[in-house]
C-alpha cells in the first residue's frame, strides 16, 4: 500500500454546471433511517454539523485502506512502522498545504480545537496579555485563565469588532506581549468575521493573533498567508474527520520557547541521569515537542485525507452550493412570524451554515425533541458552548416553559436556550427542506405527541 492510496472522487458527482446544484459530497450514514414516535421510519436528517459533521465517505474509505498497514510512528525499523511514519509526515505536510502555511510554520496535531487552544495558552510568554470576544466559543474563552484577559463586549458589526479591539490594544498597559483570540465564523450564529482586519489591528499594535476555525475551515479556504494570521486551530471532528484529532499551525518561536505541552516520550530528544542522581532531557524544537505519546496516526491521516476531498472537490462549488442551502432555510424560517432568528451583525451578513432561533410559544428545547421524535431530524438546543453570547442574543426574550423545561439555569438567572441547525458539504436538499416544513408544521399544529424531562433533555412521553 502507497502512503498516498485513496479512494477515488468521483468529481462528476460532485460538481455540475450550476455550482448551486452540485451534489453533496458523499458521507458516512447518508442512508441511516430512524424510528419516529408517530410510527414508521425516515431516513435521518443530520442538520448538527456544527456539533459533529459526519465522516466523508472518501475519509472513511482511507482510514479503511490505510488500517491493516497501521504501526508505531517514528523509530521502528519495521516496514508498517516505516510506512505509517511517512504517512504521518506527510499528512502533516498536506494540512499545511491545505492551510497555506509560511515555509516556518509548525503544524501540530492535538485532539481537538480547545486542546489546541489549550496548548497555546500554556505557550504564552510572560506576562502576555490576551484578547477576547464574550463571542467566542468556550474552546477559545477559557484556556487562558493563567494569563491576564480582557474580554471584549459582543459587536453589533464587523467595523465595531476592529474598532473595539483597537481601543482594547492601544490602551493596554504595560504594552508587552499580547494575543488575539477570534472565531472565523460563530458557531451560533455561522456570520463570519472579519479576521483580516482584526489580524491588521493586532500586528498593527504588536500584538499576534490565533483564529478558532473550528467552524471556518470545512465550508470556507483558509489561508494562513492571505488572513496574515499568526497561528489557527481546527479539530478533524468538524472538517467530516471525526477520529479524534485537531491541529494548531502557526508560528514556531512561542513554542519552541514553552516547555512541552505534555512530558514524555517522543517529546524528548534525549534523556540522561546526571551525577546528581537527577535526570537532564533535551526537548525537539520541532512540532514533535508538543506531541508527547503516540500519535493518533488514523486521526491525523483523516485530517489529510478530508483536506485533499474538500480541495479536490472545489471550495468555489461547496460555497455556492451551501449558499443555496442557507437561503432555502432562512427565506423558509423567515415566513413563519414565531420565529426569531439570532444574529449579531444582521441580515446581510456573510455567513456559513449555522443559524440559530427561538419560536415564540416554544421552549427550544420541546420544539427540538420534536423535530427529532416526528420528523427524523437532529439539531441541537441549549446554549451551544457559548453561553455568555447566547444570553446576550435572547436578551430578555422569554422562553415558553412548555411541556419540557429549558435547561437548569444558574441560581439567579432565568433559563435561556435556542435551537440551531447546521449542515455542510454532506447535506442533500431534502434534509433542509423537511426541516423548512417541519418548522412550519409544528408552529402552525403543534407536537402531535406528549413529552416530558428526563435527565435535563427533552423526550416522548411513552408511558
Amino acid at each position: 500500500m502507497s502512503a498516498h492510496t485513496h479512494a477515488a472522487v468521483d468529481t462528476a458527482a460532485v460538481e455540475s454546471a450550476d455550482p448551486c446544484c452540485a451534489a453533496p459530497l458523499p458521507v458516512l450514514g447518508r442512508d441511516v433511517t430512524v424510528p419516529l414516535v408517530t410510527g414508521g421510519e425516515v431516513t435521518y436528517a443530520a442538520l448538527d454539523y456544527a456539533a459533529s459533521a459526519p465522516a466523508l465517505q472518501r475519509v472513511w474509505d482511507d482510514v479503511a485502506a490505510y488500517a491493516p498497514y497501521y504501526g508505531s510512528v517514528h523509530r521502528g525499523a519495521g516496514y508498517l512502522s516505516q510506512l505509517s511514519t511517512d504517512l504521518f509526515e506527510n499528512s502533516r505536510a498536506t494540512v499545511a498545504e491545505f492551510l497555506d502555511c509560511r515555509p516556518a510554520d509548525q503544524v501540530v496535531f492535538t485532539r481537538s480545537t480547545t486542546d489546541s487552544l489549550n496548548l497555546l495558552a500554556a505557550a504564552l510568554p510572560a506576562d502576555c496579555q490576551v484578547f477576547v470576544f464574550e463571542t467566542e466559543h468556550h474552546a477559545s474563552l477559557l484556556p487562558w485563565q493563567d494569563a491576564r484577559v480582557t474580554y471584549l463586549n459582543a459587536p453589533r458589526t464587523p467595523q465595531q469588532a476592529v474598532a473595539t479591539l483597537e481601543r482594547a490594544l492601544a490602551d493596554r498597559k504595560p504594552h508587552g506581549p499580547a494575543l488575539v483570540c477570534v472565531t472565523g465564523a460563530s458557531n451560533v450564529t455561522g456570520e463570519l468575521w472579519p479576521v483580516k482586519e482584526l489580524a491588521a489591528a493586532a500586528h498593527a499594535h504588536g500584538a499576534r493573533i490565533v483564529l478558532d476555525a473550528a467552524q471556518l475551515a470545512p465550508h470556507h479556504p483558509v489561508s494562513v498567508q492571505d488572513l496574515d494570521v499568526d497561528w489557527i486551530a481546527f479539530s478533524g471532528h468538524k472538517l467530516y474527520a471525526p477520529f479524534g484529532s485537531g491541529v494548531l499551525a502557526g508560528r514556531a518561536d512561542w513554542l519552541q520557547d514553552a516547555e512541552p505541552y505534555l512530558a514524555g516520550g517522543g517529546a524528548s530528544r534525549t534523556v540522561a541521569r546526571r551525577a546528581d542522581g537527577g535526570v537532564d532531557v533535551e526537548w525537539h524544537t520541532t512540532a514533535a515537542r508538543h506531541e508527547a505519546g503516540s500519535p493518533n496516526v488514523i486521526g491525523v491521516y483523516s485530517i489529510a485525507s478530508a483536506c485533499k476531498a474538500l480541495t479536490e472537490a472545489g471550495f468555489d462549488a461547496l460555497v455556492a452550493r451551501e449558499r443555496h442551502l442557507i437561503a432555502t432555510v432562512r427565506e423558509g424560517l423567515a415566513e413563519v412570524p414565531e420565529v426569531k432568528v439570532l444574529s449579531l451583525f444582521g441580515d446581510d451578513a456573510p455567513r456559513v451554515g449555522v443559524i440559530s432561533f427561538v419560536v415564540e410559544g416554544w421552549n427550544s428545547s420541546h420544539f427540538a425533541a420534536a423535530l427529532s421524535a416526528e420528523y427524523g431530524i437532529g439539531v441541537r438546543d441549549g446554549l451551544f458552548c457559548a453561553h455568555p453570547l447566547v444570553r446576550t442574543l435572547l436578551g430578555s426574550d422569554p422562553q415558553t416553559q412548555g411541556e419540557c423545561g429549558a435547561p437548569e439555569a444558574a441560581p439567579g438567572e432565568r433559563s435561556l436556550n435556542a435551537i440551531r441547525v447546521s449542515f455542510g458539504a454532506g447535506t442533500p436538499d431534502e434534509h433542509v427542506e423537511r426541516f423548512v416544513g417541519a418548522v412550519k408544521e409544528l408552529v402552525r399544529d403543534g407536537a402531535q405527541w406528549k413529552y416530558r424531562t428526563e435527565d435535563g433533555r427533552c423526550v416522548p412521553d411513552r408511558g
